[in-house]
């Protein structure tokens, strides 16, 4: 069963792009990212698929329900956290969440109530004295209190500290395993390879890769250091070449045999060969469409 679903969804604001030709799918109960740099279109995505935007063409559901139609179920259904949270003023913690609670029309007191512990939450406070990650914790709240079936979760752990990203996604991963679809966005790519299952990668408003992690991470590049004296000139492959302390560090995704008859004819003192990190490969992908458009 496929919980969102993605049509070739446009969105121009005006004449600037926000999102061209998207399509993806996410099957209930996946632990899904969506990753991209700032202005790539992923908060776009994300609120065209809420009706928080009507799109400019295309089509979506979500929870088998139409965005164009459905609005107020999907939002319903969904506990969304967006980026930046705003609350209205003078309300306390507490308040806060009542409303959200009743604004769906169900009784979260218990589930509140929970997460406010485990997320050190002070529900006495007033929305204007919080710190930025206080109020992503209380935005964090009022998207699991009502345990929804799907989570869209848009940059979820800017302002939160280590110790509570760890809790955060320790509640992530509870909630998937009994069956929550979680919905991802971030460009902080260690989260997503630590968390998700699949991932698409989007890319100037257009989604460039979607397949498993761990298939997205397997590309023919490697991160070589060498130190000592070696000839690099004239070889294909070689991107990101950094020079300190005589050791020189690049990514290659030339041929390998080349690479070791250039090193036979130096000097070398050390040498490492290693696979690239995400973020490494993430920079792989980017470039790889950029030299193909």
């Amino acid at each position: 069963m496929e919980t969102i679903k993605i049509e070739n969804l446009t969105k121009y604001y005006g004449k600037a792009r926000g999102i061209e030709q998207v399509s993806l799918t996410v099957k209930a109960g996946e632990f899904f990212g969506f990753i991209g740099p700032n202005g790539a279109g992923k908060s776009t995505t994300i609120r065209t698929l809420l009706g928080l935007i009507k799109p400019t063409s295309g089509t979506a559901s979500v929870c088998g329900l139409h965005i164009d139609t459905d609005r107020e179920r999907i939002l319903g259904a969904v506990g969304y956290l967006p980026s930046e949270a705003v609350f209205y003023p003078r309300m306390r913690v507490k308040d806060v969440l009542k409303l959200s609670a009743d604004l769906r029309k169900k009784d979260c007191e218990d589930a509140a109530d929970g997460l406010c512990e485990r997320l050190r939450l002070d529900t006495s406070r007033k929305v204007e004295e919080l710190s930025f990650g206080n109020r992503k914790k209380t935005a964090i709240v009022c998207a699991l209190q009502h345990e929804p079936e799907l989570l869209i979760l848009d940059e979820p752990t800017s302002g939160l500290d280590p110790l509570m990203q760890k809790e955060f996604f320790d509640i992530l991963r509870e909630r998937n395993q009994l069956g929550t679809t979680v919905f991802m966005s971030s460009h902080i790519l260690p989260e997503i390879q630590r968390n998700c299952t699949r991932a698409a990668i989007i890319r100037e408003g257009r989604i460039i890769a979607c397949d498993r992690v761990e298939v997205l991470a397997k590309t023919n590049t490697r991160r070589v250091a060498v130190r000592g004296s070696v000839r690099l000139e004239g070889l294909d492959g070689i991107r990101d070449r950094q020079e300190s302390d005589g050791t020189v560090s690049f990514l290659y995704s030339g041929d390998i045999k080349q690479l070791l008859r250039s090193l036979v004819d130096g000097h070398i003192e050390d040498i490492s060969i290693s696979e690239p990190d995400l973020e490494e490969i993430f920079s792989h992908y980017y470039e790889k469409e950029g030299e193909t458009r």
